[in-house]
């Protein structure tokens, strides 16, 4: 037990690194924050798109959707930022951790968006294509609603998924979370920083868990 306490709650090591940790909070939640928003709103304006059914532009999207949602985001973080430097475009490890996590969470929202779109009865369409609506104003005003209600369960267990991989910036030289308490557990030889970002992801996503819970909720249909 002692052992233990030493070398993961030592609070003497806890102490010198905390600042390092909570700097690297600021950073993991700057980050979620941004994947999260940008990442729903490109899948929602990629579903709106796919409506249409336009054939050159639906065939694009459904293999970017493929293929995001096939190759790890870790492999994507990782070219992004070490291969795009090769062909001239260039990346900070921030930049390309969200652009990498965002094309993720797209992917995957604009199938669970699409999936909602399809599940709204094709009688809402006729009947407000007859009262004179045009077909964006019918997929705006009267399908989205119906669909983005029914997407929001499995739309936010996906998104917290998603998010959690914000760790994986530390690959990319983020100074996130994991990144910070792996550099402080190598300068002190202890395990006490690693105990500290378990705790500090517990304390960011254990509430995310919860109110993503409420708002299931709060939203779902009545039965």
């Amino acid at each position: 037990m002692e052992a233990i306490l030493v070398n993961f709650f030592d609070l003497e090591v806890a102490q010198r690194y905390l600042p390092d940790i909570l700097s690297g909070v600021v950073v993991t939640l700057e980050l979620a924050v941004l994947v999260v928003v940008s990442g729903l709103v490109l899948g929602l304006l990629l579903a709106v798109i796919r409506a249409f059914q336009i054939r050159p532009i639906n065939f694009v999207l459904v293999l970017f959707v493929d293929v995001f949602r096939a190759v790890p985001p870790l492999v994507i973080m990782i070219l992004a930022y070490f291969a795009l430097p090769y062909a001239g475009v260039q990346f900070s490890g921030f930049v390309a951790a969200w652009l990498s996590l965002m094309l993720v969470l797209a992917a995957f929202a604009e199938e669970i968006y699409w999936a909602g779109i399809l599940s709204v009865n094709k009688g809402q369409w006729e009947a407000a294509r007859s009262t004179g609506l045009t077909f964006f104003d019918t997929l705006v005003h009267v399908v989205l609603l119906q669909a983005v209600r029914m997407t929001i369960p499995p739309l936010t267990n996906r998104t917290i998924a998603i998010t959690k991989n914000t760790a994986l910036a530390s690959v990319v030289a983020v100074q996130e979370i994991l990144s910070q308490a792996g550099a402080a557990q190598a300068f002190a030889a202890n395990t006490t920083p690693l105990t500290m970002a378990s705790i500090a992801y517990l304390l960011i996503f254990l509430p995310l868990v919860v109110l993503s819970r409420w708002v299931e909720t709060r939203f779902a249909w009545k039965r």
